[in-house]
């Protein structure tokens, strides 16, 4: 298989694990709330990072094969980064809607949009973006070493800045966030505060 041939191979993985993910996702969370299945829930839901795995598989054993590193290859990298980092947190976000609307759970208190409560919420994001940098730059530095100085790894670099650039810009705006708290109207409470109050009554 050429070069191109490789490379279709490589982005159309990527794009199955993208809609992988959403489709066990949704049959997690079917049979969990619909069916009652829950073992065949959790069953599908570990599913998720199975895909991670042969994505990372088929990539490395792509460089291997001496396929030149490409784009494609660094969108893995940073797909796997993004699931590692925000996957449980978004499985968790809709897991709490997908109760609420087939099964008549509370609806889920949503984040907080004001004050220091809005700038911690921020920064617990902007670690998990740095964790998906993290993950991403550590892939992508184990197939620069991986590939040595036989091949081109400037789109592997470029990638790794990529990461970078990513994590510091959102570090930007949780910082926004702390420095200049957006407040709360007068005649608007915050939610957060209002789940606060409830608790103690």
């Amino acid at each position: 298989m050429g070069d191109r041939g490789e490379r279709v191979v490589i982005l159309a993985l990527i794009i199955a694990c993208e809609v992988g993910f959403w489709v066990l996702l949704a049959l997690g969370l079917g049979a969990r709330y619909l069916l009652k299945w829950r073992r065949t829930s959790v069953v599908l839901l570990l599913g998720e990072p199975v895909l991670e795995l042969v994505l990372f598989v088929v990539t490395a054993v792509d460089l291997k094969n001496g396929a030149e590193p490409s784009w494609e290859h660094g969108v893995a990298a940073l797909y796997i980064g993004y699931t590692v980092a925000y996957g449980h947190y978004t499985i968790r976000w809709l897991d709490g809607h997908a109760a609420h609307r087939l099964s008549g759970a509370p609806k889920p208190v949503g984040p907080p949009r004001y004050g220091m409560a809005r700038a911690r919420h921020e920064g617990r994001l902007w670690l998990r973006t740095v964790l998906a940098a993290a993950v991403a730059c550590a892939l992508l530095q184990g197939a620069v070493w991986y590939v040595g100085d036989s091949g081109d790894v400037s789109s592997l670099r470029s990638f790794q800045g990529t990461a970078l650039r990513a994590a510091g810009i959102h570090g930007l705006v949780a910082l926004a966030y702390l420095i200049w708290p957006k407040k709360a109207p007068k005649d608007e409470p915050d939610p957060s505060t209002e789940r606060k109050e409830s608790v103690r009554r």
